[in-house]
C-alpha cells in the first residue's frame, strides 16, 4: 500500500503523533513523508529516521507560516498526479484541517479522530470513538485516495534510529494569491503541550471550594469566587510541576474563569490520551470524559463518593483535595528529590 504521512511542525519542531503516524504507516509498508515549510530539510533527515522510506520536500518561503490554502494545494498537487492509496494526518487543528481541504480537492472520503486500523488487502477498516467516546464505531471508505486522521497516542512512537536516510525528493510549492496572511504568534503560556503530554494533572470547579482561601478585600461575591479557583489551581499547578505533567481543565473551571481555554480537556477543547490522567475536583460531566477517557490510567480526586468521574477511575481518592494535593505534591517532591 502507497501511504503518504503528512509531518505536522510549527517552525520546524514536529509534533510527535507525526511520527506515531509514519509507525502506523510503516506497518503497512512503503512510507512517503510529506514535509512542507521553510529551511525544513532537517526535518527531512529526522523523518527518514523515524521510518519515511520517501519524503517529498516543498521547500519555499511562502510556506515559511501554516496558511491552510498554500499547504492544501500544494498537497492537492502532488496527490491528484501520484495517487497514493492513503493519506495520514495526525488529529491536530492543522492536521484536521488539510485533511478536511484534502478530501474535497480530492473528492474522498476522510475518517477522523483514528484510534485503531487494520488493513485485508486494499481494504482499510478503522476504529474511532463516537457518541462522546461512549461507544467505538468500525468504518470503511471505499474511496481513493482513503484519508485518516489518527488520535495523539493512540499508537506507538516508532524508535529513532539515527543516521537512517531514504530518498528525498524536492517538490514545488504552491504559489498564488492566497487570501490567508500570518501577522504574528503568540505564546499561550501553558507549560507542557496536553496533546502530547504523557502525564496530565486536570482540575475542576471543585479547586475553588477553600474557605480557607482569604480573598483580598473589595472582591464582590463572583470575583472571590474566580479568585479562589485560580488559587486552587495553584495547587494543580504545583502537582503538575513535581510531576513533569501539563495542566489541564475542565470546561466548568475555564467558563468560570479560572484558568484560559488553551487548558481546557473534553468535547469542547482538546482530546488527550496521556498514559496518567489526574482529576481533582472534577465531577465527571460527559463532555468532558469525552475528552480524556482515551486515557491508559485515570485517577481521581473528589469528596463527591458518587461523582461520575469514579466509574471511569482506574484508581478513586474520596477527600478533600485541599489537604490531599499538597500532601500529595510534598511528598513526591521529597521522593524526586525536588
Amino acid at each position: 500500500m502507497n501511504t503518504w504521512v503528512y509531518v505536522d511542525h510549527f517552525k520546524g519542531n514536529a509534533l510527535p503523533s507525526s511520527w506515531e503516524a509514519i509507525g502506523v504507516g510503516k506497518s503497512l509498508g512503503q512510507v512517503t513523508a510529506l514535509v512542507f515549510g521553510s529551511s525544513v530539510e532537517t526535518l527531512a533527515t529526522t523523518a527518514f529516521e523515524h521510518g519515511a522510506d520517501e519524503v517529498l520536500l516543498a521547500e519555499d518561503a511562502s510556506l515559511e507560516d501554516y496558511r491552510a490554502e498554500a499547504f492544501a494545494t500544494t498537497l492537492e498537487n502532488l496527490a491528484s498526479k501520484q495517487m497514493p492509496d492513503l493519506l495520514l494526518f495526525p488529529t491536530t487543528t492543522r492536521g484536521r484541517e488539510l485533511a478536511a481541504m484534502a478530501a474535497i480537492d480530492l473528492k474522498t472520503g476522510v475518517m477522523v479522530d483514528v484510534t485503531a486500523l487494520e488493513v485485508v488487502g486494499d481494504k482499510v477498516t478503522i476504529t474511532r470513538p463516537i457518541y462522546g467516546g461512549k461507544l467505538l464505531t468500525r468504518e470503511t471508505c471505499s474511496s481513493k485516495p482513503l484519508i485518516i486522521t489518527l488520535r495523539g497516542r493512540a499508537f506507538p512512537k516508532p524508535m529513532q534510529q539515527a543516521g537512517r536516510s531514504g530518498k528525498l525528493t524536492r517538490v514545488a510549492a504552491a504559489t498564488g494569491d492566497f487570501p490567508t496572511r500570518v501577522e504574528g504568534y503568540t505564546t499561550s503560556g501553558s507549560g507542557v503541550s496536553l496533546a502530547d503530554a504523557g502525564m496530565i494533572v486536570s482540575g475542576g470547579r471543585g479547586v475553588s471550594n477553600n474557605p480557607a482561601f482569604t480573598p483580598p478585600p473589595g472582591l464582590d461575591e463572583k470575583q472571590v469566587e474566580v479568585w479562589r479557583g485560580q488559587q486552587g489551581f495553584v495547587l494543580v499547578r504545583d502537582l503538575a510541576s513535581a510531576l513533569g505533567a501539563a495542566v489541564g481543565a475542565s470546561r466548568a473551571a475555564v467558563d468560570a474563569g479560572y484558568i484560559p481555554y488553551v487548558h481546557q480537556v473534553g468535547q469542547t477543547g482538546k482530546v488527550v490520551s496521556p498514559d496518567v490522567y489526574i482529576a481533582v475536583g472534577i465531577s465527571g460531566a460527559i463532555q468532558h470524559l469525552a475528552g480524556m477517557r482515551t486515557s491508559k490510567v485515570i485517577v481521581a480526586i473528589n469528596k463527591d463518593p458518587e461523582a461520575p468521574i469514579f466509574r471511569l477511575a482506574r484508581f478513586g481518592v474520596v477527600g478533600d483535595l485541599f489537604q490531599i494535593i499538597p500532601a500529595l505534591t510534598t511528598a513526591l517532591k521529597k521522593k524526586m528529590g525536588k
